[in-house]
C-alpha cells in the first residue's frame, strides 16, 4: 500500500507521495494510474517529497499523463501547507522547498481549522523572463503573445472577450495547438488573460501534460508578469482563475514574484500498489 495526501490549491489537486513510499514504483506509471479521475484517485499530478532538513523538503513533480513538470506553484504550496501541517507550524513560519526550477520560499500567512486544514501562503516564484513572441499555427493563424519563464515555459495571449476565443477559435483548441506547437519542442503552458481592471484580470489555463485546469501558481504569475510589463496592469495585481483568486505582486523590472494564495489538505489514505 501506497500512502499518500490529497491537496488543493483553488481547485488545482495533487496527490503527495513520499519519495520512501513510492519505493522502486515507476512514478510515471504510478502517476498516470493514481491520478485518472474514474479509476484511480484523481489528480492534476502527484508530487513526490522527501524531507531534506527539519523545515525543508525536496519535491519531484509528475503531472497526470506522467511527464515531469519543473514546478507547480500550486503543487509547491499544496506541499507547504502538507509540511506546516506536520510541523504545526505557526502564521509567519517559513518553509523552504527545492523543486526542478530551484528553490521556493513559502510563508505561512494564516492558518484555518474550522473545515479541514488549510493555509495561507506567500511563495516567493523567482525573476520572471518576458519576450514577446508571435506563434504561426497550421492553418496560418498568426497568435501573438508572450513566451514567459516562470521556472518552466509559458506562452501568454491578451484577449478582448468574455469567451476568451482568439480569432474566433475557442481558447482550449488554441490552447492544445499551441502547447504542442514545433517551436516548443518541450511543450508549454498556455494562458489567456484579460485585464478587468488594472488591478485585475481573468485568465484560462491550458496546462502542459493535463489541458484545461481550473488553476495554474505558475500560469498565474506567468499572466501575471505579462499583464504588468505589456498591458498597463499594476501591483499588487488580483489574478481570477475559474477556481478562485491568487494575488501576484512584483516592485518591477528584475524583481522577484510573490505569489499569494490558499491550499486545503482534502484527505489521506493509501493506494494499492501495483
Amino acid at each position: 500500500m501506497i500512502p499518500f495526501t490529497k491537496a488543493h490549491a483553488c481547485g488545482n489537486d495533487f496527490l503527495i507521495v513520499s519519495e520512501e513510499a513510492a519505493g522502486n514504483h515507476d512514478r510515471a506509471e504510478l502517476t498516470r494510474r493514481l491520478c485518472a479521475r474514474n479509476t484511480g484517485i484523481g489528480a492534476d499530478g502527484i508530487e513526490f517529497f522527501s524531507w531534506t532538513g527539519p523545515r525543508a523538503g525536496r519535491i519531484r513533480l509528475y503531472n497526470a499523463d506522467g511527464s515531469i513538470a519543473e514546478i507547480s506553484g500550486n503543487g509547491t504550496r499544496c506541499v507547504a501547507a502538507w509540511m506546516a501541517e506536520a510541523l504545526a507550524s505557526p502564521p509567519g513560519d517559513t518553509l523552504e522547498i527545492t523543486t526542478d526550477a530551484g528553490l521556493r520560499i513559502c510563508r505561512v500567512n494564516g492558518i484555518h481549522r474550522t473545515a479541514g486544514f488549510s493555509v495561507d501562503i506567500t511563495t516567493r516564484m523567482g525573476i520572471p523572463t518576458i519576450a514577446p513572441r508571435t506563434v504561426k499555427l497550421a492553418a496560418g493563424l498568426e497568435i501573438e503573445g508572450a513566451e514567459v519563464s516562470t521556472g518552466n515555459p509559458h506562452f501568454v495571449i491578451a484577449v478582448d472577450n468574455e469567451m476568451f476565443d482568439v480569432a474566433g477559435k475557442a481558447w482550449q483548441l488554441i490552447g492544445a495547438q499551441i502547447c504542442a506547437h514545433p517551436d516548443f519542442p518541450s511543450q508549454t503552458n498556455v494562458e489567456f488573460l484579460r485585464v478587468l481592471t488594472p488591478s485585475e484580470i481573468e485568465i484560462r489555463i491550458f496546462e502542459r501534460g493535463v489541458g484545461p485546469t481550473l488553476s495554474s501558481g505558475t500560469g498565474t504569475s506567468a499572466a501575471a508578469a505579462a499583464a504588468l510589463a505589456l498591458h498597463g496592469c499594476k501591483s499588487p495585481l488580483k489574478v481570477v482563475a475559474p477556481g478562485g483568486p491568487q494575488t501576484v505582486a512584483c516592485s518591477g523590472p528584475g524583481d522577484e514574484l510573490q505569489l499569494t494564495g490558499p491550499a486545503a489538505l482534502i484527505a489521506r489514505g493509501e493506494a494499492w500498489s501495483a
